[in-house]
């Protein structure tokens, strides 16, 4: 190396020593050392040349060499098979192979300098200089050239766990954002150093709203139905380990808004002291949870009460007839049969409807679905309801042209079943029931109408809900809540929809559509 380069030299390795502290950012980092090189080197061109964290080497970056060079280089280097040593193997490699490129490319007027980038005995890379003249380094030239080497080694390491560092926070924001949990995480003394969308909108504030609050100050409990508070977890000696979790359930007060039924879990982050670091807090929303905790209770509640009543009839009806002391008479036997007949029926209907319930949820419920003319399907219903309701008056009213569909026949009859039966059970004083069709340009439209004390305005958005019953109806009549649920299912999977026609103090009408 020429001797007047020598003061430029220790400017460049100090300005290298500025870029080890002052640019992170790798693509940037990796120009200014080849272009630095090239000049420290008196070439006319460079590239650099990285190895990969599990082995392979691909061209980082270049300075004054073609693309179509560059693109006949890479497959060449990425074909250098892995060593267990890469200083030793693969670096010599690459100079050779760098070298001879060099010398043939150019017909033997360019040479080149390689300049291997190595960290604490890890093979980072290599900086490779194409110039137009040889020379021998003297000591001090080498000196110099492996002290640069080095800290380019360092500055390029450093840019890599940056940029590691920097793709990892990148993916644990999108896992904090993207979480469907709410997700709070606190600093040791509580306060809230970072919080997720999920749980924003679960508070019902914006996410500028919650950071550097206490945490005492947004997890607020109306009641707590499980374990205890952070804080007086926290005085009690918690956490004792880095596993010792902490769950708490309860209404979490928000500011706006209804309480909430949540799971929070509390995970600490120790250091290897055992100082607290973090909490992270996973907030769940269990309102379904809680919903199908109550529908379990509504359901052995109802279906208790529901298997009991005709059982005890069944058993009370055959007890009586079967008693040796008394002698009845055919009217009574007969009339004592048809109970016993009539609660069995019952008893079947309702197990065929928890059997249907059933295969809704695990979706097995078909459909046999053929030529169907719903007038023929009414007037078949209505026969059944004229003998068992004589004090109603039904009325089938379809327009002669109404359309054939094509339908599960079965099922649609259980729809209908289950809306007269309904009509009939809510207006016991009588009155007419009328079943009508009604054709669209697309669709059919039935609806069944009674003039009983109608649907409750409260309690149209539930009626069609597994097991749902109203208040006032369960003191009057009897039912499991499950065929308007099931009318329902039916419906829609059959493309049409079910609802409530509200008529105010005329009686209750609900109607569904079917497509044509």
């Amino acid at each position: 190396m020429l001797p007047d380069f020598r003061v430029r030299q220790r400017d460049y390795l100090l300005e290298i020593g500025r870029a080890i502290t002052q640019e992170l950012d790798l693509d940037k980092l990796l120009a200014r050392i080849l272009n630095v090189s090239v000049e420290m080197l008196a070439g006319q061109a460079g590239l650099i040349t990285l190895r990969g964290e599990e082995g392979g080497w691909t061209i980082a970056t270049s300075h004054g060499i073609p693309s179509a060079f560059i693109n006949y280089l890479d497959p060449l280097l990425k074909a250098i098979p892995d060593q267990e040593d890469p200083a030793k193997f693969e670096l010599p490699q690459i100079n050779t192979l760098l070298k001879e490129v060099t010398r043939v490319a150019s017909l033997g007027f360019l040479d080149g300098v390689g300049l291997p980038l190595v960290f604490r005995s890890r093979v980072v890379g290599m900086i490779f200089i194409f110039r137009n003249y040889s020379g021998r380094f003297s000591g001090n030239d080498r000196a110099l050239l492996q002290s640069f080497a080095d800290q380019a080694a360092i500055a390029v390491r450093n840019a890599q766990f940056y940029a590691q560092i920097r793709r990892e926070k990148q993916r644990m924001d999108t896992l904090l954002d993207s979480a469907a949990d709410g997700i709070l995480i606190l600093n040791a003394e509580k306060t809230i150093e970072r919080c997720n969308p999920a749980f924003a909108n679960l508070w019902g504030k914006p996410i500028g709203d919650i950071i550097d609050l206490p945490h005492k100050e947004v997890i607020r409990w109306t009641n707590i139905e499980n374990g205890i508070t952070l804080e007086q977890a926290q005085a009690q000696g918690w956490p004792l380990t880095p596993h010792a979790t902490l769950y708490v359930e309860g209404d979490l007060e928000r500011p706006d808004l209804m309480p909430l039924p949540v799971g929070i879990t509390y995970a600490p982050l120790l250091s290897p002291e055992g100082q607290l670091i973090n909490i992270i807090a996973t907030v769940r929303d269990i309102s379904h949870f809680r919903e199908a905790d109550e529908i379990k209770r509504t359901f052995i509640s109802v279906i208790s009460h529901e298997l009991k009543t005709p059982v005890a009839l069944i058993k009370g009806y055959v007890g009586t007839l079967r008693r040796e002391d008394a002698t009845w008479d055919r009217a009574i036997v007969q009339d004592s049969l048809a109970v016993i007949e009539d609660e069995t029926d019952r008893l079947t209907e309702l197990i065929e409807n928890l059997l249907d319930a059933t295969r809704l949820q695990s979706g097995t419920l078909s459909l046999s679905r053929s030529d169907l003319a719903l007038g023929h399907t009414a007037e078949r219903v209505v026969e059944r309801f004229t003998v068992q309701a004589p004090r109603h008056q039904f009325v089938v009213d379809f327009p002669e042209d109404f359309p054939v569909i094509m339908g599960d026949e079965d099922r649609l009859e259980q729809v209908l079943y289950n809306l007269l039966s309904n009509a009939v059970k809510y207006s016991p004083a009588g009155g007419e029931i009328r079943i009508s069709g009604q054709v669209r340009i697309e669709q059919v439209v039935i609806c069944i109408s009674d003039q009983g004390p109608g649907i409750a305005p409260g309690d149209i958005p539930y009626i069609f809900d597994r097991f749902y019953r109203s208040s006032e109806a369960s003191k009057k009549t009897k039912g499991a809540g499950l065929g308007l649920f099931l009318s329902r299912a039916v419906i829609e999977a059959h493309g049409g929809r079910i609802w409530v026609d509200p008529m105010p103090d005329q009686g209750a009408r609900i109607c569904f559509s079917l497509p044509r």
